[in-house]
């Protein structure tokens, strides 16, 4: 079955960490770029975080830069998404995707749509509360 599953959301206290899996099955991620998106509730979906598999670059939304590392370990067919220092407003439902055309992590983080992507994850929801 060609699919991306995350794991790793859940309830985590403010300034705590959880690092987000997103393993693929049915296709192989070296040939993919690949990105994290977030949608919290009554907000619109927002690109976190996006690598290029074509120039490598490497996009992190503003509101998240020095406290998410997104990484991939293409041994595994699986990438993934370490948050640190967790706010209230991380708190949404996060999603992996992974597609084959987009040229820059940048490009590919401003385009939060999910049917516009070779392979979308279902999301896990992380909730960052006291």
């Amino acid at each position: 079955q060609v699919q991306l599953v995350e794991s790793g959301g859940g309830l985590v206290q403010p300034g705590g960490s959880l690092r987000l899996s997103c393993a693929a099955s049915g296709f192989t991620l070296d040939t993919y770029s690949i990105g994290w998106f977030r949608q919290a509730p009554g907000k619109e979906r927002e690109g976190v975080s996006c690598v290029s598999v074509r120039d490598g670059s490497t996009y992190y939304a503003a509101s998240v830069k020095g406290r998410f590392t997104i990484s991939r370990d293409n041994a595994k067919n699986i990438f993934y998404l370490q948050m640190n220092s967790l706010k209230p407003e991380d708190t949404a439902v996060y999603s992996c995707a992974a597609d084959s055309t987009y040229l820059t992590g940048v490009a590919m983080c401003a385009t939060p749509i999910a049917g516009l992507y070779d392979h979308w994850g279902q999301g896990t929801q992380v909730t960052v509360s006291s």
